[in-house]
This record gives C-alpha cells, sequence and structure tokens, in this order.
C-alpha cells in the first residue's frame, strides 16, 4: 500500500501515534520564532557614545556581519567607525532561528532598520526609558532609500582573517585545556557498531594519555562511540594506535544499495511515485519529443574547515565554544542531553569556516561535551578529514526521469518523476520510526524547485523517498539543484528537439517578468560566440530570489571537460552589499562546476569510500573560468543570494556540453570518457 493510500484510509492515526509516544523518545527539534522588529531593540544598543550591534546570526563567511552593520548605520546616520559589532552568546541574545535558507537579509534586514528608526528617533527627542517600536513602510525608511546603504565598507574582521588571529572555534584556548577525539567504527553510522574489544592498558601507558570515556552521550544514531582524551593532538594519534580498538559491527549493505534503491526506472517499473508535486492529467499514448534520465550522486558540503567544539562543562553546566549555524540547536540539545536547564548551557558561537548547511546539526558539540562532563576539564574536539566524509551527513543522490512533448513551439506534456534520500527529514536526526510519519508528508527539502518556473501545459511531477545507509541531509540550495538541473536538461532538449533558441524557447514559456528580465539580461551580457558549447539555464529560488547563467564550456586535447567562461545574471531586490552579492553569486557558479564536473561520494564496505578532497575533489583555482555577473536591483525587498544561482548555473553547464557533443551523459559528474565517441 502506498503512503498516501494509507494515510488517507488512516485519518489521524499518524498523528496520534506521534502525540502519544513519550516525549523522551523524540530528539530535539529546534523551534524558533520569526525575526520581528520588537525583537531587534535587542540587536541594537546605544551605550557611552557607541552602538553596539548584537548579531543574530551565526558568521558562516556570508559576512552577514557585514550586511547588517550596513543596515545599521545607514538607518541609524552614523559613520562605520560608530558601530561595534558583536556575536554574543545565547545567554545574551534571544534565540533567533538557524542561519540557513540564504534568509539572513530577507528576514533580519527589514527588522533591524525598524528597531535602529526607533532607537534614533528616542535619542534625537532625548526620550528614556523603554523604547517601542512603530513598524514603518519600507519607503519610509532610510535605509532602503537609493543610495543610502554604503558599499565602499571594510569587511567585519577582515583584518584579523588576513592576519590570522583566533576567531574560529578550533583557535579557541582555555586554561587546563586537553584534547579530545571519539573513536567510531569505520562505518556509517546508519550501520550498527559498538567497541567490542580494546586495550586500555596500553593506551593508558602512553605519556599523554589523559582519560578513556565510555559513556552514553557518545551514541550517535547506531554508532557506539568510544571517548579518548590526550594531552596534546599528537598523543591522540598515539592513543588511538595503542588501544587497537576491535569494532562489532553489523549487516552491511551491498555497494550497490544506493543506486539500486533510488534508480528510478526500476521504481516506475513496480509502481509510481509516492508524493505528488502536481498530478494533472497527461495523454499516454503518444511518443515522446524528450526522454530523458539523469542521475545525481551523494555529495560532501566540503566546507574548507572541519566541524570543531571546545566544551568546558561542570555537572551543574558550563560553555562550549563552537562552529555552528544554530547554537541555540546546540544548547537545547545539551540541556536535553544533560538534563540540565537551557540558561545551564551556554553556547558561545563563533565565525564558521564554511557550512553550506552541513553544520546546523550538532555533532561534534555533543562529543566535546560528553568528553569535558566526563573529566570536568575543557575539550576540544576537532574532526579529521576523514571523519567528516563518513559521519556527517551529505547531499543525498538522486535519480530523474523526464518525458516532454512540444506542440506548436509549446511543452504540451510534462512528466518528471525522481527518487531521493531526505532533506530536511534527516536520518542523521531521525530514528527510523520517526521517520515513517514524517514520510506520510513527504519531504519540502527533497521536492525544493521540483515545480518548473515555466507555464507548461499538463503537468505530472512526483518523487520518491528512501532511507539511505549513510546520513544525507540539507546542503547548498537543498532539492534545487538536482532538480533544476534536470529540469532545464529537459527544457534545453526541447528547445533543440524543435530547433529553437533555447533562449527564445524558455522566454516563450515564462510568465514571471523578473525571471524574464534575468533571462534577458544574461543574454545581452554574454558576447555573441561561434562556439557551439554554449548552455543556458535560469531559475527561481524560494519564490524570492531571481537567477540565469549562461555557460561556455570546451574539452581538454584528452577529452577533459571544462568550464570556459560564465555569465549571471542575478536579482534579489534591494541589494544591501554588492560586492557581497556577487561573491555569493560566484560561490554558486564555482559550486555547480563542481557538481557537474568533480565532486562525487560513492558508498563502499558500509561507508563513504572518499576520503579526502583528492578523493572527491572540488574545484580548485585553475577550474574556475572567467567570471561575469550582472545584479538586477528591484524596488521589491530585500531577499537572498547564497543559493539562488544552484538553481540555474548546473543545467547552463551540463546544457553547453549537450550543445558541444550532441551528448548527454546520464549522471553526474561528467567524464572524458562521456563524450568519446
Amino acid at each position: 500500500m502506498r503512503r498516501r493510500s494509507f494515510l488517507t484510509m488512516s485519518g489521524g492515526a499518524a498523528a496520534f501515534a506521534i502525540v502519544t509516544t513519550p516525549a523522551s523518545a523524540f530528539p530535539t527539534i529546534p523551534g524558533r520564532p520569526d525575526a520581528e522588529a520588537a525583537d531587534a531593540l535587542s540587536w541594537i544598543a546605544y551605550r557611552d557614545g557607541r552602538y553596539l550591534l548584537s548579531l543574530p546570526r551565526a558568521e558562516l563567511g556570508q559576512n552577514i556581519s557585514t550586511g547588517l552593520k550596513q543596515v545599521a548605520c545607514a538607518e541609524l546616520d552614523v559613520a562605520w567607525e560608530a558601530i561595534d559589532v558583536v556575536t554574543p552568546d545565547t545567554n545574551n541574545i534571544a534565540p533567533y532561528r538557524a542561519t540557513v535558507g540564504s534568509e539572513s537579509i530577507q528576514d533580519y534586514a527589514l527588522p533591524l532598520a525598524q528597531a535602529c528608526a526607533a532607537l534614533r528617533d528616542a535619542l534625537a527627542a532625548g526620550r528614556r526609558g523603554p523604547i517601542e517600536v512603530e513598524e514603518r513602510p519600507l519607503d519610509e525608511l532610510r535605509a532602503f532609500r537609493p543610495g543610502t546603504i554604503k558599499d565602499d565598507v571594510p569587511i567585519v574582521d577582515l583584518d584579523r582573517i588576513v592576519f590570522g588571529q583566533p576567531l574560529f572555534a578550533a583557535d579557541v584556548r582555555l586554561p587546563n585545556m586537553v584534547f579530545g577525539r571519539v573513536l567510531r567504527a569505520p562505518v556509517s553510522p546508519e550501520i550498527p557498531s559498538r567497541p567490542q574489544a580494546f586495550d586500555a592498558e596500553a593506551a593508558k601507558a602512553d605519556r599523554g594519555f589523559v582519560a578513556l570515556v565510555e559513556d552514553d552521550t557518545l551514541q550517535f544514531n547506531k554508532s557506539r562511540g568510544l571517548g579518548i582524551i590526550g594531552a596534546t593532538p599528537s598523543a591522540l594519534d598515539r592513543i588511538e594506535a595503542a588501544l587497537s580498538v576491535d569494532w562489532d559491527i553489523g549487516e552491511i549493505p551491498d555497494n550497490d544499495t544506493i543506486e539500486r534503491a533510488l534508480d528510478i526506472d526500476r521504481r516506475l517499473a513496480r509502481d509510481s511515485v509516492d508524493y505528488d508535486v502536481v498530478n494533472e492529467t497527461i495523454e499516454e499514448e503518444a511518443a515522446w519529443d524528450v526522454d530523458m534520465r539523469i542521475d545525481t550522486p551523494m555529495a560532501a558540503h566540503a566546507a574548507i574547515e572541519p566541524r570543531a567544539a571546545v566544551a568546558d562543562m561542570g555537572r551543574d553546566g558550563g560553555r562550549l565554544w563552537v562552529g555552528s549555524q544554530d547554537p541555540f540547536y546546540v544548547r537545547d540539545t545539551l540541556a536535553d542531553r544533560f538534563d540540565l536547564n537551557e540558561e545551564a548551557i551556554i553556547v558561545i558561537p563563533k565565525r564558521t569556516g564554511g557550512a553550506f548547511g552541513g553544520k546546523v546539526l550538532p555533532m561534534v558539540e555533543i562529543e566535546a561535551a560528553a568528553l569535558s562532563h566526563a573529566i570536568e576539564r575543557p575539550v576540544k574536539v576537532q574532526w579529521t578529514r576523514g571523519q567528516e566524509m563518513i559521519l556527517a551527513y551529505h547531499r543525498p543522490a538522486t535519480s530523474h526521469r523526464l518525458q516532454a512533448r512540444v506542440q506548436d513551439g509549446q511543452v504540451k506534456d510534462w512528466r518528471h518523476r525522481f527518487s531521493s534520500g531526505h532533506v530536511i527529514f534527516t536520518n542523521a536526526a531521525m530514528p527510523r520510526w520517526l521517520q515513517f510519519f514524517t514520510d506520510f508528508i513527504g519531504d519540502f527539502g527533497s521536492a525544493r524547485n521540483a515545480l518548473p518556473p515555466y507555464r507548461l501545459g499538463a503537468r505530472a511531477i512526483g518523487y520518491d523517498l528512501e532511507r539511505l545507509p549513510v546520513h544525507t541531509g540539507a546542503w547548498r540550495g537543498l532539492g534545487a539543484g538536482p532538480n533544476t538541473l534536470a529540469i532545464d536538461m529537459a527544457m534545453e532538449a526541447c528547445a533543440r528537439a524543435t530547433n529553437r533558441d533555447p533562449i527564445a524557447f524558455r522566454l516563450d514559456h515564462i510568465t514571471d517578468p523578473r525571471l524574464k528580465a534575468v533571462l534577458t539580461a544574461v543574454a545581452e551580457l554574454a558576447p555573441p560566440t561561434t562556439t557551439k558549447g554554449r548552455g543556458v539555464g535560469c531559475g527561481i529560488y524560494k519564490d524570492t530570489s531571481y537567477g540565469a547563467v549562461i555557460a561556455d564550456v570546451g574539452l581538454d586535447e584528452d577529452g577533459t571537460p571544462f568550464v570556459e567562461r560564465l555569465f549571471a545574471a542575478h536579482d534579489c531586490g534591494k541589494v544591501v552589499n554588492a560586492d557581497q552579492v556577487r561573491a555569493q553569486c560566484e560561490g554558486n557558479l564555482v559550486w555547480s562546476i563542481g557538481m557537474v564536473l568533480t565532486e562525487r561520494l560513492t558508498f563502499a564496505d558500509g561507508r563513504i569510500a572518499e576520503q579526502d578532497f583528492l578523493d572527491s575533489p572540488i574545484p580548485t583555482i585553475r577550474d574556475v573560468p572567467e567570471i561575469e555577473v550582472a545584479l538586477i536591483e528591484s524596488e521589491a525587498s530585500p531577499t537572498g543570494s547564497g543559493e539562488t544561482l544552484m538553481a540555474a548555473a548546473p543545467a547552463a553547464i551540463a546544457n553547453g556540453f549537450a550543445a558541444l557533443t550532441g551528448k548527454r551523459p546520464e549522471r553526474l559528474p561528467f567524464r572524458a570518457e562521456d563524450f568519446r565517441s
């Protein structure tokens, strides 16, 4: 029986089962308020002739500290030097949402401007005491008037970054601090494993040995960990070798389990898919003008900084220094794990060296807290690159089948079926029994951007979910990258099947004026070319930000694919910092090169086979082509720029190779052998 059929028959049974399950059985689930102007009064303060901006977001390298300071300076009408920016701990700011989804400017700039306006007026009037925020229309706020926000400002903390001053969790040094590591079996945490035997006496003989920790808090999904603590980082390597742990490991799935489980054609041969995005009546018998398959592999977040945390935990609470996208989630999780009040755990967010959706769930933070709690001393835990690959969650693999019919220059019928691992309801946070219930509603992260931004005829779009034997979860753009790649590859194929210009064909299918504007703009930005290797892609991200990309591609003498030039147009409404928006666009473009040409994780022997960037290379400077970005500023409120071009650039690159070679490989990343005759 299919899930949606079961749900229809069972009515409220699923909800009843969830409600009546003991609360202690649930993982901690973060819940945060929306950002409102009244809350923003706690973000901005005036003391002793200076302003203090308490950052209500995690700084992940997107430079939101700079962007929000620009808004505050513009609204308060003060010099850049008049405002200090601090990142407060969780006891000194009201809870805020995880820094995800390119939401920081979109959701926090306006409340901050409202609060700054109220503070400015109160100071001008000489009023003392509590300030009340009267929300003003956008056009009454100084920060959003043309030319008010200054672009020529320094990036907050840039000098400290350049000169290597301590900014990150791994930089924290505390008196009496030692170093920890949690040893785990070399398999995915989805596979049951635990330490079966180890040589504790040999480990204790090492001069750097501090402690051996066996504790329930070191259980991560189905992986039982063994904690070691040493006086120095190098001591951890010696202690681990001396322990010589023998692991008890459960049944390991076949290496082709993931590909077989997600194979969309295999699934469709058995049944239809479980979740409908839209299900309109489509003619079944007529031949398809386009019938294509595209599979995307698992991929790592590949942040240059491996995750790290420093914990100083006692029996009654403690402090943690973290590089996390959600410090309040860390706080709540640890309070639950150690049966403490939330206020007893103080989390101090540090600048994070890249995250891209991969540093939301508390993992290394739990390990550091557990080890520190066991010995009541400060402990630093920093993952290795191999731990990042094996233990972290990754972009799930997907498998797509797209079919389309074109009549009189218009797409008449459109069918898109795909399968994916989980993105939002991740197995990294949810046990199988709980994920069973979330599966009744699907996974909006896996389905993100599955609905094309084009005017089409009859549409049948749906997907399946599969709990994979490795952890999967949020990755830059969630499902938008794989889904829009497949959609826009099919649109390009429709254009070429009818001998239409790909840009003109898309414009004939676009009704949204802002999407039409970015596509027109990128067509004007890219100079005429005689090369055959030119591809196009465009999309709307989260119904708020718009992007279009043209890619010129080629093949080396040995057939290796490369990207020669990239042109992009981007519309995220009011632009707060043009340089940083361009930087986000460029980051998306480089990520798209990696997605199409280099990055892939494979499953072998019960775990991710790749252990470093040599095994799963990310783009380097020599892979980055000439890039030109045009920003289209509209009168709309500011929205996000951190993920928009993931809904356009991968397809543009892939379409370039299809145009160049006449071949459309069925799986990413593209290799030289894909284009050989």
